[in-house]
């Protein structure tokens, strides 16, 4: 046994789960490809296809990851054939565009979560600029301010990751210097994205997405709390573990804090530079019953997560999804029994369990306080 950064469960090519039946081992993928109707059910087959619409993993950030956005529909299916037609292979590791899917993504913290998401709106932007004083910035303050805000901030975060090596060199520095200094000053207002440049810098010294943080809402969701990223919204996740559900996609443009494949154009293509707030990204979340549903626009996925605690114990608690489909279940704590048509299983935290939807509905029984996702379709 040793730790991992990602667990997968779906039905996505690269990494399929494994179903574990009576007759041993078999891929979901082949699941889906022998029986769509019954394992997807003929709304989802009639509104996606064949193919599971959607992909949840356990995330576990112990340093921050890549800086990165996904493509909408549109952008993916139009760079997918483009790439098609130049012959880049799949397997690529300059291949922006695996799929022709869009990546709309959600990410539940199971624990403490920390993230940078979505462009700051300006005016609190120029403000932890200035108040880094660094002399070096004093330009690109001016050229961020000098325009409307999505307009500006396009300016300048196209500055900064064009600049030439060299400028990075000097300009990276300069501004450690200055998140050292403000730290120092035990000033509070902008402590977190001070620390945050430090730890970019230590760990990708010259790397343009260390200034592009300076851009971003710096982010932090409490056990339970959601944060949805729509197509377009560049961000990086830097310390936690959560459960992400997502279309079933594979299209990352990277942005930085990376060593693998940077595509400037078509990154700058893909960005929103539109400022969005951080309460704009994170999810309504609505008590159904048993539930706490996040309800988000993406039409591949619908979340939720159902707790038995108190007079629920010792019951069998009825457990009938909201919506028509297979349901994909991960317990994240304590343990508890699914009841399905062909049987019953048990699962304990960390283990998931893959209900079709010719199974459905289900039924739960736990004897101490548990808790589990629950992953449809959308509506």
């Amino acid at each position: 046994m040793h730790p991992e950064a990602e667990l997968w469960f779906g039905a996505h090519p690269a990494d399929p789960a494994w179903l574990q039946t009576d007759d041993g081992e078999r891929s979901l993928l082949q699941a889906l490809a022998d029986d769509p109707e019954g394992q997807l059910g003929s709304t989802a087959v009639a509104r996606f296809g064949d193919a599971l619409p959607f992909l949840v993993k356990v995330l576990a950030a112990d340093e921050p990851l890549s800086l990165q956005a996904h493509p909408s529909a549109a952008q993916a299916q139009e760079g997918f054939e483009r790439e098609d037609r130049l012959q880049i292979p799949i397997s690529s590791p300059v291949r922006n565009y695996r799929d022709r899917s869009h990546k709309p993504e959600l990410l539940v913290a199971l624990e403490e979560f920390h993230a940078l998401a979505g462009f700051r709106p300006v005016a609190r932007t120029v403000e932890l600029m200035r108040t880094l004083a660094v002399t070096d910035l004093d330009p690109y303050i001016n050229l961020l301010s000098d325009q409307s805000d999505a307009d500006g901030l396009r300016a300048l975060f196209t500055t900064w990751i064009t600049a030439p090596q060299p400028d990075l060199d000097v300009l990276v520095p300069a501004v450690l210097d200055g998140a050292i200094n403000y730290i120092r000053s035990g000033e509070k207002a902008f402590a977190a994205e001070a620390k945050t440049v430090l730890e970019l810098g230590e760990r990708y010294p010259g790397d343009a997405g260390v200034l592009a943080s300076l851009l971003l809402n710096r982010i932090v969701l409490q056990p339970g709390e959601g944060l949805y990223l729509p197509a377009g919204n560049l961000h990086a996740y830097l310390h936690g573990v959560g459960v992400e559900v997502m279309a079933n996609s594979d299209n990352v443009l990277r942005g930085g804090l990376t060593p693998k494949h940077v595509d400037v154009p078509e990154l700058l293509r893909v960005l929103d530079f539109t400022p969005t707030p951080e309460d704009r990204l994170r999810p309504v979340i609505v008590h159904d019953a048993k539930e706490l549903v996040y309800q988000t626009p993406a039409p591949e996925f619908a979340v939720s997560v159902l707790r038995l605690d108190g007079e629920q114990l010792g019951h069998e608690i009825d457990a009938q999804s909201r919506h028509d489909g297979p349901q994909l279940l991960l317990c994240t704590e304590g343990s508890l029994k699914v009841h399905a048509k062909a049987g019953q299983l048990e699962l304990s935290r960390g283990e998931a369990a893959w209900v079709a939807a010719d199974d459905g509905p289900i039924r739960l029984t736990a004897e101490l306080p548990a808790a589990m996702f629950r992953v449809t379709v959308g509506i």
